[in-house]
Formats: C-alpha cells, sequence, structure tokens
C-alpha cells in the first residue's frame, strides 16, 4: 500500500464539529479537496471559512445531507458527482450514542444509533466505493467500547463492535484494490458527544476511571490518519486505551461479566 494524504481527495461525514472539523483542520495543509457532509449548514460553513483563511488553495466542498437517510446519502453522491470529485479518501466519522438503560430508551433513539452508527456507515461506503480512486483509504471511526458490553450505553457499544468487525473484514476484501482500511477506536474524547447523548432528563453513564483513558480530539484524528498511512487495521489512540484494548480482548468472559456487573450494581440507586 502507498496511500499518501498528499493531494488528497476526503468525503468526512459528520465535519460540523468534533472529530469531524478536526479531521478537515488536519487535512486541509495537505489536501487537494474536502467534501464535508453533516446537517448543520451553518455550523459547515463556519468550518469551510475556517480552512479557507489558513489555506487559500484548498478546496473545500459543503454537502448538507442527513447521512442516516436514504436521502441523505444520495444527496453525497450527488454532490460527488456534481462536484465531479475523484475521492480517495471516505471517512465514516458521524455517530450517535444514548445514556441510560436500554428498557427505558425511546425506541426513536435506539433506531438512530443503529441507522447512523451501523446502517449509514456501510450504504455509504457501498455507494463511494465505485468512485474511490485508489491507491485509497477508509478509515471508520469505531470506540474503545466495540471492545466490550456496556451497560447503560448497550446499543452504542454494540453498534461500534460492528464498525470494528466491518472494518477487518472490508480490509481484507479491499486489500488486492489497493484500498487500506483502518479502525479508529478511541476512548472518551472532550466533543459534544456526551452532550449529545444524555437524556432529557440528565441520565448520564459512569465516568469513573475515564480521566486514564481521555486524550485530545487532536490526538486521536493525528492516531487516526497515522493508520491509514501507515496501513494499520486497528488503531487505539492514546496509552490508556492502547493497554486497555488489549487486556479487554484477552479477559477471560466470566471475569468481565463479574467486573460489569459489580460496576453496574454500585451505580444503582439503593432500594429503600
Amino acid at each position: 500500500m502507498n496511500f499518501s494524504l498528499t493531494q488528497c481527495s476526503a468525503i468526512i461525514t459528520g465535519a460540523s464539529s468534533g472529530l469531524g472539523a478536526e479531521f478537515a483542520r488536519q487535512l486541509a495543509p495537505t489536501a487537494k479537496s474536502l467534501l464535508l457532509v453533516a446537517r448543520r449548514e451553518e455550523a459547515l460553513n463556519e468550518v469551510k471559512a475556517e480552512l479557507l483563511a489558513k489555506h487559500k488553495n484548498l478546496q473545500v466542498h459543503l454537502c448538507v445531507a442527513d447521512v442516516a437517510t436514504d436521502e441523505g446519502r444520495a444527496r453525497i453522491i450527488e454532490c460527488v458527482d456534481v462536484f465531479d470529485l475523484k475521492p480517495n479518501m471516505l471517512i465514516n466519522n458521524a455517530g450517535i450514542g444514548d445514556y441510560g438503560s436500554f428498557a427505558s430508551a425511546d425506541p426513536a433513539k435506539l433506531r438512530g444509533q443503529i441507522d447512523l452508527n451501523v446502517t449509514a456507515l456501510v450504504l455509504l461506503t457501498h455507494a463511494v466505493l465505485p468512485r474511490l480512486v485508489a491507491p485509497a483509504g477508509i478509515l471508520n471511526v469505531s470506540s474503545l467500547a466495540g471492545n466490550v458490553p456496556m451497560p447503560d450505553l448497550a446499543v452504542y457499544g454494540a453498534s461500534k463492535a460492528f464498525v470494528t468487525s466491518f472494518s477487518e473484514a472490508l480490509r481484507v476484501e479491499l486489500m488486492e484494490k489497493n484500498i487500506v482500511v483502518s479502525a479508529l477506536c478511541p476512548g472518551p474524547t472532550p466533543t459534544n458527544f456526551g452532550k449529545n447523548s444524555r437524556r432529557a432528563d440528565g441520565s448520564d453513564t459512569n465516568r469513573s476511571g475515564q480521566e486514564l483513558l481521555r486524550i485530545t480530539p487532536d490526538e486521536v484524528v493525528h492516531a487516526g490518519l497515522d493508520a491509514l498511512v501507515s496501513n494499520r487495521a486497528c488503531v487505539f489512540p492514546g496509552l490508556g486505551v492502547s493497554i486497555a484494548a488489549p487486556i479487554f480482548r484477552i479477559m477471560p468472559r466470566f471475569l468481565m461479566r463479574w467486573l460489569l456487573v459489580r460496576r453496574y450494581r454500585k451505580q444503582q440507586p439503593s432500594a429503600t
């Protein structure tokens, strides 16, 4: 593989803030063109203005679309064709979580996580593949949460387990086509994800121990882009996460279950 970020043409979902906007910032110095995808047009315009203020020759195209819908994905492909882009990079960054028990969850929020974290990622990748110009790269933003069952974040964790597994399989299929596929699996990262995942009643998840795993968005993005360039299948950015991930993988399931039950019971209100 000889994939390079120099003069790349990238499609970035969830590009209006957080990791998506940071991907755009870090690609901007060397990229030829960026297609920024998100639902919020005003926020996308702010990111575009920021990028062009520093990189006058960069081509920045905006696509206002909800990637979780068939119409939104069709709009992205339409933008690729209308702007006559020749993309060689797809960054599937858009995602959503939901803090709180599965039983008390809003069914619409449950479906929303699957629609965005799983269905959108798979179908957009399938639609973009014929338009990727090799050597190319696909970076799927997964999570450390995909390595362990996550009570009070059950669907999110399961969706990210899917993303990691899907990325590993797709990597093998596309290897001979000179397309590298990598999964980026960060731990807790200070973005709007936590705020957006809270429920209306303020429900949150157990955050004990997260300070040992937390790193900044710029570190996460740097690790993800480096994974593509260095042809790494899966990357766990940060010292804490890089240690935790293999421990979760080799830990006996009975021990993991015991630890999860113990942790979960600690956060439950005492019976009166």
